[in-house]
């Protein structure tokens, strides 16, 4: 079916709208939809490949990963905002964290350096959000719009402190049942977010926040928790973390032989917990399908979230969505601003004793399908070492070592530049 930019938005139009008259109109509509969608998979998946290139060039540590919007995202922008659905640039998005801001800064004048070298793609426009922050939310970020064959992408930079704060409110919205960087919940609420990401933005500034404004947000911060807890709308106060899902897509991300691939993930907002996972590693028709298919499967009316996210490095999913991996604790929803400060400020570390284990796989050479027990471990290399599986577990949840049921574990070939890392 040929896609003209009449039939794009009139089948934005139609689903979002709800203006179909007959069956046949929605089904014909909902397939130029995922048609659309569809076009964007190559050339999003082009540009990130080229980008991840660019990153390790520039030598600074990053985390990268695409995603195709979802659906009820797509079409709920479409109400918000009253636009038309060809006039969307951020159907295909790419995210890329960097540990400081400045990095920010000196990436952007690098990728346009290379364009001058090759137009692999160009920059259509950008938008700094870093300093004021966007709309009432306070979100902040530098975007890039991009565009290849015609197919526009968004390219979000963040630094790990606005990542955090992203990652708070989105964390928020799902204990809370509302979308809150769409607006949606008590203003209060959103007021506090705003003033949040403020502080957090003093912080990245290194000027320090007065003990004034930090004591009137946490009389905010508390405020907000009574209306979150007295809200419940998901009823989901009792979720927790799903490790076992996030260790079988480790293993899994370890034994596949192509670099990049795409993940399905399907999020149940009714338990606040990470519910199912499936790996592509087809051409874009097929991840397409498989995505429209989930979509139809667990369906936003029915409380799940499906989300299809690429990337080289599953491990790197989980800071990239990390609200998507359940959540860890409701005694607090909202952390104080003290702890926020100190989580903020704190780095990933190991200890030493993990640090050892990891020196002496890395030492042995035992990458992958070349094993080792924790008994050999135990008795002969680290002998030092007194609970040696509760040091495997540590590694194994980083994404660093692969544990097999019969108490064999290697080290993860594709974290290897993280795992030279902590050993120096």
């Amino acid at each position: 079916m040929e896609l003209s930019k009449t039939k794009i938005d009139k089948s934005g139009e139609c689903l979002a709208k709800g203006t179909w008259n007959s069956e046949d109109q929605y089904i014909e509509s909902e397939i130029i939809f995922d048609d659309y969608r569809k076009l964007h998979l190559e050339p999003l998946t082009e540009i990130t490949l080229k980008l991840q290139g660019w990153l390790n060039e520039f030598g600074k540590d990053f985390y990268i990963a695409q995603r195709i919007k979802r659906k009820p995202q797509i079409l709920r922008k479409l109400q918000r905002l009253h636009v038309r659905l060809s006039q969307l640039q951020d159907i295909g998005g790419i995210r890329v964290i960097f540990e400081d801001n400045t990095h920010i800064n000196d990436f952007v004048s690098f990728i346009k350096n290379k364009i001058a070298k090759g137009r692999f793609f160009t920059i259509e426009r950008e938008a700094d959000y870093r300093e004021l922050g966007r709309d009432d939310s306070g979100y902040r970020a530098f975007h890039l719009i991009l565009s290849r064959k015609g197919i526009k992408v968004e390219l979000q930079l963040r630094s790990r402190i606005q990542h955090n704060w992203a990652e708070r409110i989105e964390r928020t919205s799902v204990i809370y049942g509302y979308y809150l960087k769409e607006l949606q919940g008590d203003s209060r609420v959103l007021e506090y977010f705003k003033s949040l990401s403020y502080i957090f933005h003093e912080i990245e500034n290194k000027r320090n926040p007065s003990i004034d404004l930090i004591d009137r947000l946490e009389k905010k911060r508390l405020e907000c928790e009574e209306i979150i807890q007295s809200s419940d709308k998901k009823n989901i106060f009792k979720s927790s973390v799903n490790e076992d899902f996030f260790k079988g897509m480790i293993n899994r991300d370890a034994n596949l032989k192509q670099s990049f691939h795409n993940w399905m993930i399907v999020f149940d907002w009714n338990s606040g917990a990470f519910q199912n996972w499936r790996v592509i590693n087809g051409k874009s028709d097929e991840a397409i399908k498989m995505y429209v298919d989930l979509e139809k499967q667990y369906s936003a009316e029915a409380g799940y979230e499906v989300v299809m996210i690429g990337s080289s490095d599953v491990t790197a999913i989980r800071k990239t969505h990390s609200h998507y991996f359940g959540i860890e604790t409701y005694d607090t929803i909202l952390q104080s601003i003290k702890s926020a400060i100190l989580d903020i400020n704190k780095k990933e570390e190991i200890d030493e004793k993990t640090r050892k284990v990891l020196q002496c796989l890395v030492r042995r050479g035992n990458w992958n399908a070349k094993k080792i027990s924790f008994d050999t471990l135990s008795n002969h290399y680290c002998r030092d070492i007194a609970n040696i599986e509760e040091v495997i577990n540590i590694l194994e949840k980083m994404g660093l070592v692969i544990k097999s049921s019969n108490n064999n574990c290697s080290l993860n070939m594709k974290r290897r530049k993280d795992i030279e890392k902590y050993i120096k």
